[in-house]
């Protein structure tokens, strides 16, 4: 019967009642489908759900720009920042490669300006930290920097 209890929940989104309280708590599994997660990282790639990304991106829980344009955090400018802003994220992290450098305080001037909270970290800190946030159920966006370096062959 357990079992069965189990399968049953890891395949479907069950509402559950609860005999205390009398509230209806929703359970939810969120799938690969759901929301994009990041499942590793190495300096000059990134997996996303089960994607390899070798160029900078932007993920958000169910959204992602790949191929953003700055490929390393001095190449940033405010207009790349705009497709951030349409996501309408609480939070941003900007992972700006391998190392921590921090951006000119005007380009994320637009998000503070509109209330949304912004990290800058290294990129590898930055994909740790979008995991927690989204596993949280948070309204994350994370801008991650991927420096160019050797692709291996496809």
């Amino acid at each position: 019967m357990l079992y069965k209890a189990n399968r049953l929940l890891l395949q479907t989104r069950l509402q559950v009642l609860s005999p205390n309280f009398g509230n209806r708590m929703k359970l939810n599994l969120h799938g690969p489908g759901d929301q994009y997660h990041i499942r590793a990282y190495r300096p000059g790639a990134i997996t996303v759900n089960d994607q390899l990304f070798y160029r900078s991106l932007v993920i958000g829980g169910g959204e992602l720009l790949a191929d953003w344009a700055p490929q390393h955090i001095g190449e940033l400018q405010a207009e790349h920042l705009a497709p951030i802003l349409e996501m309408a994220p609480e939070v941003v992290l900007i992972g700006t490669g391998e190392r921590l450098v921090f951006p000119d305080r005007m380009l994320t001037a637009p998000l503070y300006g509109r209330g949304i909270g912004v990290e800058i970290m290294d990129t590898g800190a930055a994909c740790r930290t979008y995991n927690v946030l989204i596993s949280e159920g948070r309204a994350v966006v994370a801008a991650l920097i991927i420096e160019a370096g050797p692709q291996p062959e496809r």
